[in-house]
C-alpha cells in the first residue's frame, strides 16, 4: 500500500506520541501539527483525546480546529478521532452535572457509564455491523478502552433518502455503549487502537486503505 499522509492534530491532548507511532507502524507518513494548510491537504487527520470533555473541546477551540475538522468533513476527507477525539463529534457532553457542546457531527450525549465499576479500564469485545470497514477482519478482536463516559443511545435520523445509514459498533460495560461509528469520511472510535496491539494496527491500516 502507498504511504499515506496523515496529521494528527497537536491541540495540546497527552499521550499523542503514541498515536503517532501507531499510524507510522501502520504504514502511514505522519506530521503531529495545528497548522490548518496541513490539516486541509493531509490524506488523513487523526484527532486524539484523552482528558475530560470540556476541556478537550476548549484545546480544539482555542486553535480553531472545529473549523478545519468541519471542512475536511464537509468536503469528504477523512477524519479520524479517538476516545475522547470520538466523543466530541456527538452532540454535547454531560460531566459533573456541566453540559458542553460538541462537535454534533452525530446526534447523542456523552454521560457517565452506567456500570459497577468505573473507569471501563482495559480489554474488551465489539460488536461490529455488516460491511464495516474498520474491522474489516478483526470482527471477533479485543480492544483496548479506557474511559468513565460514552455514548450509550443511538438515534440518527435519516431525512434524505439519498442518505446511507452510518455503520455503528457497540461493547459492553454495564450497558452497551457506542464503541465506534463510520459515517463517510469521518469514523470515530471510542478505544484506543494505538493500545490495542495486532488488532489496533489492523484497524488503522483497513483505515489508511480508505484514504
Amino acid at each position: 500500500m502507498e504511504r499515506k499522509n496523515v496529521v494528527v492534530l497537536d491541540y495540546g491532548s497527552g499521550n499523542v506520541r503514541s498515536a503517532v507511532r501507531a499510524l507510522e507502524a501502520a504504514g502511514a507518513n505522519v506530521e503531529l501539527t495545528a497548522n490548518s494548510t496541513s490539516i486541509l491537504e493531509a490524506d488523513g487527520l487523526v484527532v486524539p483525546g484523552v482528558g475530560a470533555y470540556a476541556s478537550v473541546m476548549e484545546q480544539l477551540q482555542a486553535i480553531d480546529a472545529p473549523r478545519w475538522i468541519g471542512r475536511r468533513v464537509a468536503g469528504g476527507r477523512p477524519v479520524l478521532g479517538i476516545c475522547v477525539g470520538h466523543q466530541v463529534f456527538f452532540d454535547e457532553g454531560v460531566e459533573h452535572g456541566v453540559r458542553t457542546a460538541g462537535l454534533a457531527e452525530w446526534p447523542g450525549v456523552v454521560e457517565r457509564l452506567e456500570a459497577d465499576v468505573i473507569p471501563h479500564m482495559g480489554w474488551n469485545t465489539i460488536a461490529s455491523p455488516e460491511g464495516s470497514k474498520l474491522f474489516a477482519g478483526i470482527e471477533n478482536e479485543r480492544f483496548y478502552f479506557v474511559h468513565s463516559y460514552a455514548v450509550q443511545q443511538w438515534e440518527f435520523d435519516i431525512t434524505q433518502p439519498a442518505m446511507t445509514a452510518p455503520k455503528v459498533t457497540w461493547s459492553t460495560h454495564g450497558k452497551p455503549f457506542i464503541a465506534a461509528v463510520e459515517n463517510g469520511p469521518l469514523s470515530a472510535v471510542q478505544f484506543h487502537p494505538e493500545k490495542s496491539g495486532a488488532a489496533g494496527n489492523r484497524l488503522l491500516r483497513n483505515w489508511l486503505e480508505t484514504l
